[in-house]
């Protein structure tokens, strides 16, 4: 009887029990896509990893990332937590950087202390829509909407449209309407299948913003802590000039609403109107390993 090797981790918690939770499965040999789409189907989670092999190809490690529904070709913890298990469990090393040879392409994490470190690829900046495109989707009102700001389709490897929004009872109230959405993404013909709306009004004062990610289209009613939507804030922050400068670092809350509370450490400059550099970190806790038959 074949047996899998996995491990159960939490990204971007400061703590066990928080953050993101993802499943890693380790050499998975002769496994199918089929099968790497029942187990994701079967784990439930937001996204499951597959590494295909325990030594570097081409300069990195391939992996897989499956949400419930479908695989991506990018996502931020599945990222980060997947590099933890290469560096911690099959490299057992001193080495500070993990290179993912991902659907995207090749994705670099850093290892500073006890942050994990990505640095995502250039953003690509699609359409801006006006705030009564996308109310009636969100559950809010005109006036819930910081219209000092675009909405904004934007995509670091997975498109996202990014909401800003004035206060965090506006972010609480927030629903995502899916038929509304998809009504939305054939109108205007949009790529972004998911939603972050984000506010300067955060439940801990030590952070900058409070975000919530909607994705149910792709299988994630909600997610904890999402690593691919926050770069695109990142970059979304950046272009848009949110905080006034053309480099931050920042922190950014997200999952309470779900009581998975997560951090997720923004650090990126504007160098262009072009070219961007978009780092997003946080802490990876390990909580179980085992075998799946």
């Amino acid at each position: 009887m074949r047996k899998l090797p996995f491990y159960i981790l939490d990204v971007f918690a400061e703590q066990k029990y928080a953050g993101n939770q993802l499943a890693v499965f380790v050499k998975p040999e002769g496994i199918t896509n089929e099968e790497m789409q029942q187990i994701a189907f079967e784990v439930n989670y937001a996204e499951t990893t597959f590494i295909l092999s325990d030594k570097q190809e081409d300069g990195g490690y391939e992996v897989r990332i499956f949400t419930p529904a479908e695989e991506v070709p990018f996502a931020g913890h599945p990222t980060l937590g997947t590099a933890f298990v290469i560096h911690k469990m099959l490299e057992n090393s001193e080495n500070k950087e993990v290179i993912l040879n991902l659907k995207v392409g090749q994705i670099k994490v850093s290892i500073e202390e006890d942050y994990f470190w990505m640095q995502q690829i250039n953003p690509i900046f699609g359409q801006e829509f006006p705030v009564d495109s996308l109310d009636e989707t969100l559950g809010l009102i005109e006036d819930d909407f910081d219209t000092r700001f675009p909405i904004a389709e934007i995509s670091t490897g997975l498109p996202f449209l990014i909401v800003p929004l004035k206060n965090l009872n506006a972010v609480k109230r927030s629903k995502v309407d899916l038929d509304k959405l998809m009504i939305h993404v054939e109108k205007e013909e949009s790529l972004a299948r998911a939603v972050l709306v984000f506010s300067p009004e955060t439940y801990n004062k030590e952070n900058d913003l409070n975000a919530r990610m909607f994705a149910e289209e792709l299988g994630v009613v909600e997610d904890a802590a999402t690593g691919s939507a926050n770069g695109c804030l990142l970059a979304y922050l950046l272009k848009y000039n949110y905080f006034g400068k053309s480099s931050i670092a920042i922190n950014v809350e997200q999952g309470y609403e779900m009581n998975r509370p997560s951090l997720l450490k923004h650090n990126g400059t504007k160098i262009s109107e072009e070219d961007y550099e978009i780092n997003i970190g946080g802490k990876v806790q390990l909580i179980a390993e085992g075998a799946w038959y």
